[in-house]
């Protein structure tokens, strides 16, 4: 097929954004009647390097912070430059594979990292093979259950879903491709955030982490009523925040204030009262017990119960799609509906079902070998674990891909998680418990993850080709592709973390997803009770944020992850809504929300590439930070100051834009 030549791009159709009238189309960038270039050896051979570049960016800022962002952002970032430098035409299609190939590093590497590290923490072996073949086949099976419900996601529900990443994604591939100051303002935002995120991960300047505790009044509060406010003051989470926005950053925020603020002081308060440990597998009395302390034992697993709970809340409501795709499956699967129209343009054709199918069933097959022989040895076992892993994986598949679609952030975890309790309770009632029913449980939790983790990721690779005018089966063929190379090295990318940092003693990563799953899955393995309670509590608070119109998911989230990664969400968000609300201009205030979005992506990007160098300096013995320093008060003090000045930049560089940029 000869590619014609397109029209210079402008940028978006006006309409790429809002809800469509009534008989009204949306007209991609790339006219959807001819052939442009996409895949070509250019865009397949950068994806694959940015795939495996991405995978060691992913896991460090994931293991590190617990938030694993989006890679097509940097990714795209990287490959406008790339185009730029070799002055290639037309090279939009071409940077969308790209961006595609290349973004499976952060989906895949998420759903090794919230799982797999939990053998380490718990002292058990995880092998390469282990790693690697959980990985690709959780990421296949997410690719092929999520490709039925494209169409639903991207195109029926055009401007009803904000899409916060995919937005940002599309943005910077139209601003690169159109040239001029705003690639520039993505350079400069990449090292600006770059080399902040460097300077602290590398020379320890000032602190990471800014706490209450830092005035002698917040230590009071902290020690007292078990009162303390944290912030992460990195560049890329920031970013992030700025790219959800106010809406579902202040959600996020508000779960974790409930947890802090509220239920941390009243469990204190009854301290004096309670003499003995309170609770599954506790062992200190509440008194005892620091801030941080009473969020891991009583608060986390509240959030854990409300993110299963939104999940399943997620399913029912998702059951009309699920049941209209299936249809849709087998009509066309018994030949009552031609596969791919003749005159199909080629931006709505998907990869036919038949080989939908037939990859869902050769997958199948693959799993149980793997289960048998890689993992539990029993062919009882093996069928329980495909089983657990089929289901759940297809069932949560709309949960994940409308989480990205809402709020930006896939509360895999939190879905994981539920998935582990599910399997331990299951595996130990088959007979398999103790160490080989958690190394069982930690592997099916991985494929499990991974697949949910690619169907979150995916949808926004689906969604930024949709805006510009892709063909969605080239992307979804070429995704098998990027999932191999990236599931081949997230292995070594989690080994050599390993043996940097570690994930157990005094200076190894947070790992706070693993770290979640080891305390879930050790004592249900272990014969030892699980905080049902507590998860019951978290369930019932998802259902009434449910009844009073408060989006569960994101509530919950917020309750689960730690406050210090919530409160820099938060900031971004409010500067998005600063930036976006200061003028009457409505054309004005987009501007400025616009290039406040290319500076984020710019953290984003910077913080995430730096974080790797600083990572393999470290890995290679070179470490400047200064312990007794990076830990003062005075460390703190300048660290919050740096974050001020770096917000205080977000805020005025975005009020430059003008309304006609």
């Amino acid at each position: 097929m000869s590619h014609e030549p397109i029209e210079k791009i402008k940028g978006l159709p006006e309409n790429a954004y809002t809800e469509l009238r009534e008989g009204e189309e949306y007209q991609p960038v790339m006219p959807p009647n001819k052939a442009v270039p996409e895949v070509t050896t250019w865009s397949v051979v950068w994806g694959l390097i940015m795939a495996i570049i991405f995978s060691a960016a992913a896991a460090y800022l994931g293991l590190k912070i617990g938030q694993v962002f989006e890679a097509a952002i940097p990714i795209a970032i990287i490959a406008v430059g790339l185009s730029t430098l070799a002055k290639r035409k037309g090279a939009l299609g071409e940077n969308v594979i790209i961006q595609s190939i290349g973004a499976s590093s952060g989906v895949i590497v998420a759903g090794a990292i919230f799982t797999l590290p939990a053998l380490y923490i718990l002292n058990l072996e995880a092998q390469f093979y282990q790693v690697f073949l959980s990985s690709l086949f959780g990421g296949i099976l997410g690719i092929l259950f999520l490709i039925p419900f494209r169409k639903y996601f991207v195109a029926d529900m055009h401007g009803k879903f904000p899409f916060p990443e995919a937005t940002a994604t599309t943005e910077v591939l139209v601003s690169g491709e159109k040239g001029g100051k705003q690639a520039r303002l993505l350079v400069i935002s990449g090292l600006i955030g770059g080399i902040y995120d460097f300077i602290i991960a590398t020379f320890g300047w000032w602190s990471e982490v800014v706490t209450t505790r830092v005035i002698p009044a917040g230590e009071a509060l902290a020690a007292k009523a078990k009162l303390v406010f944290k912030l992460n003051v990195g560049a890329a989470v920031m970013g992030i925040g700025y790219i959800i926005g106010l809406k579902y950053t202040a959600i996020i925020a508000a779960g974790s204030f409930v947890g802090w603020f509220v239920i941390i002081p009243i469990i204190n308060y009854f301290a004096p009262g309670l003499t003995e440990a309170v609770g599954s597998n506790i062992t200190l009395t509440v008194g005892q017990m620091s801030a941080e302390q009473i969020f891991s034992n009583y608060v986390r697993p509240i959030g854990i119960g409300g993110i299963a709970m939104a999940g399943v809340i997620g399913i029912i409501r998702s059951s009309g799609i699920i049941r209209k795709a299936f249809g849709l499956a087998v009509s066309e699967l018994t030949g009552k509906h031609s596969a791919i129209p003749k005159e199909e343009l080629r931006t709505r054709r998907d990869l036919p079902m038949s080989i939908i199918a037939g990859g869902i069933l050769l997958t199948t097959i693959l799993l149980l070998v793997f289960f048998y022989f890689g993992v539990v040895h029993n062919i009882t076992h093996a069928l329980i674990a495909l089983g657990i892993v089929m289901v759940i994986a297809f069932l949560f598949t709309t949960v994940a891909a409308n989480a990205i679609a809402i709020v930006g952030t896939n509360p895999v975890s939190g879905m994981t998680l539920m998935t582990l309790i599910i399997t331990s309770l299951v595996m130990a009632s088959a007979g398999l418990s103790g160490t080989s029913g958690m190394v069982a449980a930690l592997i099916i939790g991985g494929v499990v993850c991974t697949a949910l983790s690619m169907a979150g990721g995916f949808i926004t690779d689906l969604k930024i080709g949709y805006w510009l005018g892709s063909s969605p089966y080239k992307q979804q063929t070429w995704k098998f592709l990027g999932t191999f190379v990236s599931a081949a090295t997230v292995g070594g990318v989690i080994i050599l973390l390993n043996k940097t940092y570690g994930f157990t003693g005094k200076d190894a990563l947070v790992a706070p997803q693993a770290n979640a799953m080891a305390a879930v899955i050790e004592p249900m393995m272990s014969g030892k009770p699980a905080p049902w309670a507590l998860y019951a509590a978290g369930a019932f608070l998802s259902l009434i944020l449910t009844m009073i119109g408060v989006p569960a998911l994101a509530f919950s989230l917020g309750m689960f992850i730690p406050l210090q990664l919530n409160t820099p969400l938060l900031a971004g968000g409010i500067i998005a809504h600063i930036v976006s609300t200061r003028s009457k201009d409505e054309v004005l205030n987009r501007a400025r929300k616009e290039r406040g979005t290319l500076i984020a992506s710019g953290f984003i990007a910077g913080g995430a590439l730096m974080g790797v160098v600083s990572a393999l300096l470290r890995f290679g013995g070179i470490n400047y930070v200064n312990a007794e320093w990076f830990e003062s008060h005075s460390a703190e003090i300048l660290g919050f100051i740096m974050f001020l000045i770096l917000c205080g930049y977000l805020i005025w560089e975005s009020l430059r834009a003008k309304a006609d940029d």
